[in-house]
């Protein structure tokens, strides 16, 4: 096996990780399956202070900084809101969600990635259930993917909230020492760390967070998937 084939021969320092123990694969959603220099997330947190501003009847600035403090203790926007107002989850998520996709451009060094793992591929999501597809549509990737865990399958609670967890693993079978998650939110790596998962931080500042529960980091995902070493073989010079 030659340095131009999809699997190296031998990892490249700094770059490829050893996941030949994995057999089930576990990717969040937004700013992880796309990158959030695409500025998509910032129409959906726009729908959000919008629905804050209108429920607590705060200015714009007072709610947005009541919004982030809700994802901050909650985990969501939405969960704080629950707990503080009389809200309709249902409509909430719809409202949100309900923001055109033209931002977000498919990725076929991203799909070729994916391609590489062998084993169920799972979306891990904090968003909703029409929202995971619409994004994955629109990204290309629905046919590579074997199952989605929404926040309406968690009964609208949110990781990192262990139950959360459990529940997921539960629905799908996986058994969390050979599994992998990959997340852009810190935290949200604890609890999967906890169970025994391996740890994928994503994101531009990634390399920057020192956390004992995170395994790896990458600034790019399709990059790592392209590198990572998936068999014993891959290991061999």
């Amino acid at each position: 096996m030659t340095a131009g084939t999809a699997r190296q021969a031998v990892p490249l320092p700094g770059i490829s990780a050893d996941l030949s123990h994995i057999r089930s694969w576990i990717f969040d959603l937004d700013n992880t399956l796309y990158p959030p220099e695409s500025q998509f997330m910032k129409l959906v947190e726009t729908r959000i202070n919008q629905y804050v501003v209108r429920t607590s009847g705060m200015a714009s600035d007072a709610a947005m900084v009541v919004q982030k403090g809700y994802l901050r203790d909650y985990g969501t926007s939405l969960a704080g809101l629950m707990a503080n107002y009389r809200v309709d989850p249902h409509e909430f998520l719809a409202e949100v969600h309900d923001v055109p996709l033209d931002a977000l451009i498919p990725d076929p060094g991203l799909r070729a990635g994916l391609e590489r793992l062998e084993g169920p591929r799972l979306i891990f999501t904090n968003g909703s259930l029409a929202h995971a597809e619409r994004v994955l549509e629109r990204l290309e990737l629905t046919d590579l993917f074997d199952g989605l865990f929404a926040l309406e399958d968690a009964d609208l609670i949110p990781k990192p909230d262990p139950r959360t967890f459990a529940r997921m693993t539960e629905r799908f079978g996986v058994d969390p020492i050979s599994a992998a998650f990959f997340e852009d939110t810190v935290r949200n790596l604890a609890p999967a760390k906890a169970v025994g998962m391996t740890t994928v931080l994503v994101g531009a500042h990634a390399l920057d967070v020192e956390a004992d529960f995170v395994d790896h980091r990458t600034k790019t995902l399709d990059t790592f998937l392209a590198t990572a070493v998936l068999t014993p073989g891959d290991l061999a010079p």
